[in-house]
């Protein structure tokens, strides 16, 4: 037996457009009590409302049209592109051939984010532009991002221990973006767990807010942690509490369906940001719609259904890359698939070695021939 959960979830959850036609991810029991009106509970950004609170979320490398696409059809309400440099946009046009699938917007995308990182106040405008000349219905500021070249270049994560440029970033974008078009933020809770950091955070949500922001996105953890230990809920419970009835996304340990549906009764926020999460495994999606409305937790997808959908998605590779690219970047994600299949680790090493198409579908045909059941990830929070 399959999932049973992906026929259902194919339609698009978007309601409408108006601008255009503390806790980790450990083992916990499914929830039997899951409150009414988790189910019940809309998420919108501006003007814009979904029927499901579940994001995927921007992964820098990971997030391109194929896989928004497949999350999408498997129950995302909402996908963000991934993070676009300010000056990458900007540049966009001399480097077309090449970087053209970033700006890859089709009807079945919307709704739509595209999140935007830099260091120059004066750019983000100007690329926030861009992108709703591309189709983006959401821009989205990256105040979060936490690695090494990022934070660096005094970027991403870098802007909360500078409130002034951080809202003066805001500023500019929500002045020059249509007013129809909702801008969020994305951020962590700080650089560190200094009451200094603690501080810059609230100054900065607060001025995002009364700059006319429709949304952010809080990850549990510091900037200076990045993916180590676990993510804080307990904090973005806070941050709900905090500025009441404006939306808050939580992000941070959601790996699993049941612990974006814990997130979501323990903290408040009004919708989950699914990143790693969800990578190599779309049905995270409709199995927390499940959960969420009060129904079983749907089967893992068995085997051929697994094959199915990496068949799929490889398709819209092969539509948005050359050849070699779109093996490339399946091989990331044929690793990312191996978690759901009884022989992961065999599995794993045959998307490694392949360099072809063929060889990359005869890992498929191999090894994704018979309907064994397959299985939940077991993901390493401290790895992954």
């Amino acid at each position: 037996m399959g999932s049973q959960c992906h026929v259902e979830s194919r339609t698009s959850p978007v309601i409408s457009l108006p601008h255009r036609e503390a806790g980790s991810n450990s083992a916990r029991p499914v929830c039997d009590d899951v409150a009414p009106d988790l189910a019940m509970r809309p998420l919108r950004i501006g003007r814009v409302e979904f029927v499901s609170p579940a994001v995927q979320a921007a992964l820098s490398g990971y997030s391109d049209w194929p896989m928004r696409l497949i999350s999408r059809r498997y129950g995302a309400a909402y996908a963000v592109d991934e993070v676009m440099i300010d000056q990458f946009v900007l540049d966009q046009r001399r480097r077309r051939a090449r970087t053209k699938h970033v700006f890859r917007v089709t009807d079945e995308d919307h709704p739509i984010g595209g999140q935007l990182m830099g260091a120059d106040p004066e750019l983000f405008a100007p690329a926030a532009v861009r992108l709703v000349e591309a189709g983006f219905d959401v821009i989205d500021i990256n105040f979060g991002c936490p690695v090494k070249s990022a934070v660096g270049g005094c970027r991403g994560g870098y802007h909360l221990g500078q409130p002034e440029k951080a809202l003066e970033i805001v500023r500019r974008v929500r002045d020059v973006v249509p007013s129809e078009v909702p801008v969020t933020v994305k951020l962590r809770r700080g650089i560190d767990d200094s009451a200094a950091s603690r501080d810059r955070f609230f100054e900065i949500v607060d001025g995002a807010f009364d700059f006319g922001i429709a949304a952010v996105t809080v990850h549990g953890r510091t900037v200076e942690q990045k993916y180590k230990g676990p993510s804080r809920w307990d904090f973005l419970r806070e941050v709900k509490t905090h500025v009441g009835d404006r939306t808050v996304i939580g992000s941070g340990d959601l790996f699993t369906a049941e612990a974006c549906v814990r997130m979501m009764r323990e903290t408040g926020v009004d919708g989950v940001s699914i990143a790693r999460g969800s990578i190599g495994n779309p049905w995270i999606f409709c199995q927390f719609d499940a959960l969420r409305n009060g129904n079983p937790l749907p089967a893992p997808p068995a085997v051929r259904e697994q094959a199915d959908v990496l068949r799929e998605h490889f398709a819209l590779a092969q539509q948005c890359y050359d050849e070699r690219r779109s093996v490339g970047q399946m091989k990331k994600f044929g690793i990312k698939y191996t978690r759901l299949h009884p022989d992961r680790a065999q599995v794993r090493d045959a998307f490694v070695a392949a360099k072809t198409p063929e060889e990359w579908r005869s890992v498929i045909d191999h090894w994704y021939h018979d309907d064994r059941p397959g299985q939940y990830p077991h993901v390493d929070e401290t790895t992954e």
